[in-house]
């Protein structure tokens, strides 16, 4: 039976722009950051949702401050639609004569932690899913300038503000502050703010940045108790596993560290959030555009 012949087609009131806007603008978070990507304006995307919305009968979107989370719905229409988009998007290659074979190198920025924390179980999975794609996977503390291709792709836990750069926000969490169980015994088990006084830390900064960082949290600390410091994120948080000082982690990578306990867990944490970074040109390439999405699907699990 040929495939059209048990097609509802009276059941499909809605089009592909439609679809385009809602997937771009789930991507990015915004109408604004859909429009630059589509090249259009923020009106047009806007109207494109809202007929989809209305065309389907449920809400896809709603306000966060000044962002748009998708409601449930628009998670699971979000989960269908992107089969359409990969399909659009070979069909696109395929009229143009573009066809790329996915085989080649992807470059990864990443800081170390990430690299030593998150990156194995990434890696895993995109060799199991496209295996003859080979990552390069650069190690670094400091932002790379994906204007510049230092990287096709980057993890960054600060969101990009060039308007030709794409970023979706694929991990959300909370930081807190952690220590050894050999440091507690020796230093005593703070009870208050006010214990942490004179108790030594490790920075992952320099001693002015760090310490800038630690008063903003409310922490009574003075870059005397900075005793250690270090640019390899991954060396101040084994400095801090070994019992050298406090120190500041994301909840993610410190439940994974044996050895290590929160610190006054009822202090209020600091959101953590982590965005998946590319050029917009770039996600015209097959190649890039199939790791940027099993990264963004892996992390946002």
């Amino acid at each position: 039976m040929h495939w059209c012949m048990g097609t509802n087609w009276s059941a499909i009131k809605f089009d592909w722009n439609q679809v385009r806007a809602f997937m771009a603008t789930a991507e990015l978070g915004s109408l604004s950051g859909a429009a630059r990507a589509l090249g259009t304006t923020q009106p047009t995307v806007g109207r494109q949702v809202t007929a989809l919305e209305e065309d389907l009968g449920v809400a896809l979107f709603e306000r966060v401050g000044r962002g748009l989370v998708l409601t449930p719905s628009g998670k699971a229409v979000l989960d269908e639609v992107r089969l359409m988009g990969e399909a659009a998007l070979r069909v696109s290659l395929v009229a143009a004569g573009r066809v790329e074979d996915v085989r080649g190198t992807v470059s990864i920025s990443v800081s170390d932690l990430v690299a030593t924390y998150l990156v194995p179980d990434l890696l895993l999975e995109l060799s199991a899913r496209v295996p003859e794609i080979v990552v390069d996977l650069v190690v670094t503390n400091a932002i790379s300038d994906l204007m510049r291709r230092d990287a096709d792709i980057a993890l960054r836990h600060v969101e990009p503000d060039q308007p030709d750069l794409i970023a979706r926000r694929v991990r959300s969490g909370e930081a807190g502050l952690w220590a050894s169980a050999g440091f507690l015994q020796r230093h005593g088990r703070p009870q208050s703010i006010a214990d942490l006084a004179g108790l030594p830390f490790v920075g992952m900064s320099e001693p002015v940045q760090m310490l800038s960082y630690l008063q903003s949290w409310g922490l009574p600390t003075c870059e005397a108790d900075i005793h250690v410091h270090t640019d390899s994120m991954i060396v101040a948080w084994e400095m801090v596993r070994q019992g050298l000082g406090l120190g500041v982690m994301s909840d993610e990578i410190a439940l994974r560290t044996e050895g290590v306990e929160r610190v006054l867990p009822d202090f209020a944490p600091l959101p953590v959030h982590m965005w998946l970074t590319t050029h917009r040109e770039l996600r015209t390439s097959q190649r890039i555009r199939v790791v940027f999405d099993v990264i963004a699907e892996v992390l946002t699990r």
